[in-house]
């Protein structure tokens, strides 16, 4: 699907970091990142909320409730980088494909890791509304890139 044309000019700062590409995908703009780790390895990293403050840039920690992996209907709280923390809940699962999630009740990002020749391609999408946030997006992905490799 093409990009509407209201929001190209958001994707400027994204194109800037060479190779990660803007895009469109189930109602969301999207930032996506091709690389050499296969989907099972980004998966991990992706689902490990322990992780997230590794490569999530407006992340300062996350905890499930429960302490139970991340799966359709999972609760839990994420801290941002200035120290508010936030209820989440996972509202789309499909294990080692693709997971979403609401923060404090507001569709927030989806993340999404497809299989391709020689590794696999890491998706980040965000409601429109939201399109301000696809710089952070685009910062997150080389960062699951390294720790993928091991870095």
């Amino acid at each position: 699907m093409r990009t509407p044309s209201t929001v190209p000019h958001l994707f400027g700062r994204a194109r800037a970091l060479g190779h990660v590409r803007p895009g469109w995908n189930q109602g969301m703009i999207t930032t996506e990142l091709r690389m050499a780790a296969t989907p099972a390895t980004v998966w991990s990293v992706i689902t490990d909320v322990a992780m997230w403050p590794h490569w999530g840039p407006t992340v300062s920690g996350a905890q499930v409730d429960d302490d139970v992996p991340l799966a359709a209907g999972v609760r839990g709280t994420v801290t941002t980088a200035v120290g508010i923390s936030l209820p989440f809940k996972i509202t789309e699962f499909d294990d080692g494909r693709v997971w979403g999630w609401k923060v404090a009740g507001v569709p927030a990002t989806r993340h999404e890791v497809r299989p391709v020749r020689g590794g696999s391609v890491l998706s980040f999408g965000a409601p429109i509304w939201a399109a301000a946030y696809l710089p952070v997006l685009a910062l997150a992905l080389p960062r699951i890139e390294q720790i993928a490799r091991g870095d």
